[in-house]
């Protein structure tokens, strides 16, 4: 769970609150999750969103602080994970952990076999830092 200020673009407000009301109902803990995150968090045009936050589409470096282990991968919506490995979901525990962190951030990481401590090492990439706004 995060306790620090999280950031969210307008647009990916707009995306993700549509994405909750789409698969909301039913047993979805990861969406009350996701929601509880975009309740808390501060919304900021593309333009002024920090370089350093994970955004949609964000392409990001994570350790995994117990084992050192180091992985990257695109923080997507469910219709684009297609790409394996190389993207996960914002509507997965990881993905909706990660939304609106910074670069540094170190977070804990709920998955089945208990908590997962990870730090974002770096974020390699990022839409709004170059100028990509609407994706």
């Amino acid at each position: 769970m995060k306790t620090g200020e999280i950031y969210i673009t307008e647009h990916d407000m707009q995306r993700l609150r549509a994405l909750i009301e789409i698969y909301g109902g039913g047993d979805a803990p990861y969406l009350e999750r996701l929601e509880e995150e975009l309740d808390r968090a501060k919304v900021v045009g593309p333009r002024e969103i920090p370089a350093d936050v994970v955004t949609m589409n964000s392409v990001v470096r994570i350790k995994d602080l117990d084992t050192g282990e180091e992985r990257s991968f695109a923080l997507v919506f469910p219709n684009k994970t297609g790409m394996g490995e190389k993207a996960v979901s914002v509507l997965a525990p990881i993905g909706c952990a990660l939304i609106g962190c910074r670069e540094g951030d170190s977070l804990n990481w709920e998955v089945p076999a208990g908590t997962r401590r990870i730090q974002i090492t770096q974020i390699v990439y990022q839409p709004e830092r170059i100028g990509n706004y609407e994706l």
